[in-house]
C-alpha cells in the first residue's frame, strides 16, 4: 500500500477515523469507546505509513503483522482497516451484531487480516514475540507490531513474555503501549501502579522511547528509530488521551468499557466536525 507522507493529510484520517467509530459505536450500542479514540492518531500512522501491508492481499507472505493484544479497543482498528480498504466502510455498522465479522473482540475466524483472536488481557506479547522467534528462524525480515493497554500490564504474563523478548533480542518485535492511566475500574496508578514504567522495560534490555501519542510526526519518528535498534526488542510508550476528541469522554475511566448514546454520539460527531475544520486551515 502506497504509504501517505503528508501529516496534515494523515490527521484528517485521523478524524474521519474517529467519527467511523463513534458511528460504529452508536449502532452496536455496546463496546469499548475511550480506548479506540484514543490510539485513532497510532493506528492512521501504522496503516497509512509505516506498515508494509497490501489490503487487496491481506495474506502477503512478508507483511507487518499486527497483533492487538488489548482487544477491546478493535473498533479502531476496524475503522482504520475500512477506510485502508481492507472492507467496506460501511460495514462498520455492524459492530458486534450477530453474523458480522467485526465482533467486540477481533476474531482470527471472522477475518483473518487481524492476524490473531483477542479477549484475555495480557496475552498478545505471548503471541507477538512467538511471531517473532519464527520470523528469525525462517530468516524473514517483517516486523511484529504488539498494540498493548498500561492496564494490561498488571497481568503476570506480560512480564514473562518481556522477560523471554528481552534476552532473545527480539528486535524484530516493536510494542506500542496505549499510555492512558486509566482501565476499567479506575486510573491505573490508583488500581496497580505501573511507574516506573519505562525503566522497567530497559531494565529487561528493552530499548524505550516515549512519545506523545497524538503526535502524527513523533510516532512515525519512533517507529523508524526502533527499525534501527539490532540488539533488542523497542517499546514505545505512546502517551494518549483516553476518549480523544470527545470532551466528555477525554480522560473519564467511566467511559473505557461504554458507547455513546445516540445523542451523545451526534455531539461527539459535531465536535469531532469542529476539529476536522481546524486541521484543514493548519498550513501544511
Amino acid at each position: 500500500m502506497e504509504k501517505i507522507t503528508d501529516i496534515k493529510k494523515l490527521k484528517i484520517l485521523a478524524n474521519q477515523i474517529r467519527q467511523d467509530t463513534i458511528k460504529s459505536l452508536v449502532s452496536a450500542g455496546s463496546g469499548h469507546s475511550g480506548g479506540p479514540l484514543g490510539m485513532a492518531d497510532v493506528f492512521t500512522a501504522l496503516y497509512f505509513n509505516i506498515l508494509n501491508h497490501d489490503p487487496k492481499n491481506p495474506a502477503m507472505e512478508d507483511r507487518d503483522r499486527v497483533v492487538l493484544s488489548n482487544g477491546h479497543i478493535v473498533p479502531i482498528r476496524y475503522a482504520t482497516m475500512a477506510n485502508a480498504g481492507y472492507f467496506p466502510r460501511e460495514e462498520l455498522l455492524t459492530l458486534r451484531k450477530l453474523g458480522s465479522k467485526l465482533q467486540g473482540h477481533p476474531c482470527y475466524i471472522d477475518m483473518p487480516a487481524l492476524e490473531t483472536s483477542g479477549g484475555p488481557l495480557g496475552q498478545g506479547l505471548s503471541i507477538a514475540i512467538g511471531m517473532a522467534l519464527a520470523a528469525k528462524m525462517n530468516d524473514k525480515r517483517y516486523k511484529i507490531f504488539c498494540l498493548m493497554s498500561d492496564g494490561e500490564h498488571d497481568e503476570g504474563q506480560t512480564w514473562e513474555a518481556v522477560m523471554f523478548a528481552g534476552k532473545n533480542k527480539l528486535n524484530n518485535v516493536i510494542a506500542i503501549m496505549d499510555r492512558n492511566n486509566i482501565q476499567i475500574d479506575g486510573y491505573t496508578e490508583d488500581i496497580m501502579p505501573l511507574e516506573p514504567i519505562k525503566d522497567k522495560y530497559e531494565a529487561f534490555n528493552w530499548h524505550v522511547i516515549e512519545v506523545d501519542g497524538h503526535n502524527m510526526r513523533h510516532i512515525i519518528d519512533a517507529v523508524n528509530e526502533a527499525k534501527a535498534i539490532y540488539e533488542k526488542p523497542t517499546m514505545i510508550i505512546a502517551h494518549t488521551i483516553p476518549g480523544k476528541g470527545v470532551s466528555y469522554m477525554e480522560n473519564k475511566y467511566e467511559w473505557h468499557g461504554k458507547p455513546p448514546t445516540k445523542e451523545q454520539g451526534e455531539i461527539a460527531l459535531k465536535e469531532l466536525e469542529h476539529e476536522k475544520e481546524i486541521i484543514l486551515k493548519e498550513v501544511a
